[in-house]
């Protein structure tokens, strides 16, 4: 429209006629506005960056509009970036609904100044060491790129001030930062946060206390895993607290997101004031050599030897953090072995407490390790007058969600999810992005996540 306006002859005569300027300059506007929408619609194109971490691929679990298909990666040579391009590989390869990636890759010492100084895309994905990770972040926006970050994105208080600085560099910059949470968009817990929206049930979270929490969030994770037949590789660095981080700050980032957004659906928290932490703990899970090799398919090397005893490898994977969010007590646990029973998987438990019923999420033996989600009235609440409610929402609850049903067990209910539309991380970030849709507590409440688990490193 805007060339059109200029290339007219007689533009320059009628703009300043009476009666004409204010629609000429009306033109223009909407020119601009269509300029601007444009560009803001434009695909996003992706940069990888030195990734070393299976998230690295989590945008590129399948074809996504507003995602060009051309992928840049710059990274180091070596091990990782040819297990994240074996990777990307295999779901190009895939016989059911493959993906059409083509990757533009570039391996060299100076991958990071090459990456900067070409700029081949607008949104970086970064997963890998997390030592490296502040400083890939904040050459990134300062570059005018949207970052989209594995978690954690701090494992230390120092690393908590730099992303502070990051968060108000992107704001300037108009940019953004994102880690994507992938727990938000698993129906078992976006239920548990929905039925605690509904006060005839849920109430309103109790206060709790340090020995019993109104918010508890666990998960058990393992380091050997299988990928079809052959156990996945990590790499060796991830045994490093100094570069992979503590437990304390690396898995329980999910955990504490959770606390936060199911608990406090949509409020903006101020980490100085909303956040409390009153105590801390860690402890190590416990490698022999030949467990280490079979997980990262290398000798111990010699950054990790200073957590060597008598050949066995100590890693802090382990930890909990004991905290107040608004003055609602809440606990996270963060648990690591060396493999899985047969049978089994990670884990994730999730509690909350409620006035009028506990919302409790288990995902053991017993549930055959999937999630579960159970309801329970609380302590004094009239059997008949909850039953009548547990009626009354269920079918609220089958209007959004057909097939839904609360199925009685005991003393309590099972929740039966019915049909639902999947999402993920991967297509938030994208809505993200192209429509400048990040809701306003995403960045205060980031700010306050790391602020908890930062914090209670060493508490």
């Amino acid at each position: 429209m805007a060339s059109k306006i200029f290339s007219n002859r007689n533009f320059i005569n009628t703009m300043f006629k009476p009666g004409l300027i204010l629609q000429s300059l009306i033109l223009i506007l909407f020119s601009l506005i269509s300029i601007q929408g444009l560009a803001q619609n434009a695909p996003i194109k992706l940069i990888v960056l030195d990734p070393g971490h299976g998230h690295a691929t989590y945008m590129q679990g399948r074809m996504y509009a507003g995602l060009d298909p051309e992928v840049h990666v710059y990274a180091p040579a070596g091990p990782d970036v040819e297990t994240y391009l074996k990777s990307v590989n295999g779901m190009n390869s895939r016989s059911s609904n493959p993906t059409k990636w083509k990757m533009v890759v570039y391996t060299g010492a100076d991958y990071l100044e090459k990456m900067l100084a070409e700029k081949k895309g607008n949104a970086v994905i970064i997963s890998g060491n997390n030592s490296k990770k502040g400083e890939y972040m904040r050459r990134s926006i300062e570059a005018g790129m949207h970052v989209l970050a594995d978690k954690p994105l701090a494992v230390t208080p120092k690393d908590f001030e730099m992303l502070k600085k990051s968060f108000k560099l992107a704001e300037k910059k108009k940019v953004l930062i994102f880690d994507p949470m992938d727990l938000r968009y698993d129906i078992s817990n976006i239920l548990q946060k929905e039925l605690a929206e509904i006060p005839e049930l849920f109430g309103t979270l109790k206060k709790g206390s340090v020995d019993d929490p109104s918010l508890i969030q666990e998960n058990l994770h393992h380091f050997l895993k299988f990928s079809g037949t052959e156990p996945a590789r990590r790499p060796a660095w991830f045994f490093d607290v100094e570069q992979q981080g503590h437990g304390i700050t690396d898995v329980s980032t999910h955990l504490v997101d959770m606390s936060q957004w199911a608990g406090f659906p949509g409020v903006i928290l101020n980490y100085k004031k909303d956040i409390k932490i009153l105590s801390s703990r860690e402890w190590p899970t416990d490698l022999t050599p030949s467990e280490f090799k079979r997980v990262t398919r290398v000798d111990y090397p010699d950054y990790l030897k200073k957590y060597v005893k008598d050949s066995i490898l100590s890693v802090l994977a382990n930890g909990e953090i004991n905290y107040t969010i608004k003055g609602v007590h809440a606990k996270v646990t963060v648990n690591w072995r060396y493999r899985e029973p047969a049978g089994s998987s990670d884990t994730h438990y999730a509690l909350m407490r409620g006035t009028k019923a506990d919302l409790e999420l288990r995902q053991g033996a017993e549930e055959k390790y999937r999630a579960t989600l159970y309801i329970k009235a609380a302590s004094g609440v009239p059997a008949a007058e909850f039953s009548s409610v547990i009626e009354s929402v269920k079918a609220r609850m089958q209007q959004k969600y057909p097939g839904f049903d609360l199925i009685q067990k005991g003393n309590g209910w099972i929740v039966k999810p019915g049909t639902f539309k999947n999402t993920n991380s991967a297509e938030v970030a994208i809505g993200y992005i192209l429509n400048n849709t990040m809701p306003a507590w995403e960045v205060p409440n980031m700010i306050a996540k790391y602020y908890t688990t930062t914090g209670g490193l060493g508490y």
